[in-house]
């Protein structure tokens, strides 16, 4: 069988391997991504966060995704019944970024993915990984074309970027189950036709997350992008939907009248595109690196969509990945555990426990608070604007202990 090789292959042209293989090629790093699909492709998680941008400018990629004219954000507002609040995500307590955009995936993948190529990365579209084999210091990797030609790639390290479909854990046997319940999230794209004249109360520069009236652990998102168009989504646990129709525009439009805003400001939407459904998406695995691979955002743990983390947290395992993966190469030892998981997982629990304190409603007390201490606001808007890794956030270096004394400290009050 014909055999190549690389310095580093990435599995996924997605945000991760987009930007690992910019960050790698940067280094003087051989690089090759293979991507089972063609782009642009559709995903959701389209609400960035600023902590993005950082690592977009990093990588290069940063007048690209501004010359696209997405839609500008600036912050996250959140709806329950009468009470709301928004976050600005200027008035934060960590340095940094503080706008971004909402995007359409398709587009904003294909533009990091184009980019990377026009730095020299070499991308492989319609390439399947069906094997890999580990020897003591390189990886065969057996591909299949969509045409149906096999092939062997050599590689001295793996990142695995396939995000939802989770090549390597579901090849090596890496996956366990979720520490969060099973949710299921219904989502569409559609014509919004909001008149902000009529709603003046509407900012298209947020993403709203709105409560449902009876449900408070169910939750709709609504991200407008810049051409009218905007992706609409509900989460609950998967019985919820059990009452609702099983044709999901159908069902999506039962649950937006049962919400008053939403309802109103919707009054008018058209609804072109069929629903799409995810479900059990959270996600876990036995161990993140070795000295033979690593994976990435969503190839190795998925919370949950409410704070839009998924491409933060892809991009921000590129960036520790590479910077370990460039000193290993170069013939340093590194503590994949110590150096790469630990620091990642920093951001990633400090995101789960805001995950966790939505849906338990200790977050949700805290967020709707209507006298909030403007110190405290900022912080936790630092966290919602993705600088999950900033410990010297005490709301991120102690997030449960924090979390969980403030909402009390809140409903004492109450």
């Amino acid at each position: 069988m014909e055999r190549e090789s690389a310095q580093v292959v990435i599995v996924g042209a997605g945000p991760s391997g987009s930007v690992a293989s910019a960050l790698l090629n940067q280094q003087g790093i051989n690089v090759v991504v293979i991507e089972k699909a063609t782009f642009p492709r559709f995903s959701i998680g389209e609400s960035l966060l600023p902590a993005c941008m950082e690592i977009i400018e990093k990588a290069g990629m940063k007048p690209a995704v501004e010359a696209a004219q997405f839609q500008f954000k600036d912050g996250a507002a959140f709806r329950c019944g009468g009470r709301y609040t928004e976050f600005d995500f200027q008035d934060k307590f960590t340095d940094g970024p503080c706008t971004t955009f909402q995007v359409q995936r398709g587009s904003f993948d294909k533009i990091l993915a184009d980019c990377a190529q026009k730095l020299g990365v070499e991308i492989r579209y319609q390439h399947e990984l069906e094997s890999i084999e580990f020897k003591s210091n390189h990886s065969i990797l057996s591909v299949v074309t969509a045409a149906g030609h096999r092939y062997q790639m050599e590689a001295q390290y793996v990142l695995d970027a396939s995000g939802f479909g989770r090549v390597l854990p579901k090849l090596l046997d890496l996956e366990t189950p979720s520490c969060l319940p099973p949710r299921k999230a219904l989502f569409t794209h559609l014509v919004d036709n909001i008149d902000t004249h009529q709603h003046n109360h509407y900012d298209r520069n947020k993403i709203l997350v709105s409560v449902h009236p009876k449900n408070p652990d169910v939750w709709y998102w609504l991200i407008p992008f810049s051409n009218g168009i905007s992706s609409f989504g509900i989460v609950g646990e998967p019985a919820f939907f059990d009452d609702y129709s099983q044709e999901g525009v159908e069902a999506i439009q039962q649950l937006v009248k049962e919400e008053p805003l939403l309802s109103s400001l919707l009054s008018q939407a058209d609804y072109p595109n069929p629903a799409g459904e995810l479900g059990g998406y959270s996600a876990n695995v036995k161990h993140l690196a070795t000295d033979h691979y690593a994976l990435l955002g969503n190839a190795g743990e998925f919370l949950d969509p409410v704070f839009s983390s998924g491409v933060t947290i892809a991009m921000k395992s590129a960036e520790f990945a590479s910077e370990c993966v460039a000193r290993q190469l170069k013939g340093e030892k590194v503590d994949w555990n110590d150096e790469y998981a630990t620091p990642l997982m920093i951001g990633v629990d400090a995101f789960r426990t805001y995950v966790e304190g939505w849906y338990d409603g200790s977050l949700q007390d805290v967020i709707f608070h209507q006298d909030p201490n403007a110190r405290i606001k900022q912080m936790i808007c630092s966290i919602l604007a993705g600088y999950a890794w900033d410990d010297s956030n005490p709301y991120v270096k102690d997030s449960k202990r924090r979390l969980s004394s403030l909402a009390e400290f809140i409903r004492q009050e109450a």
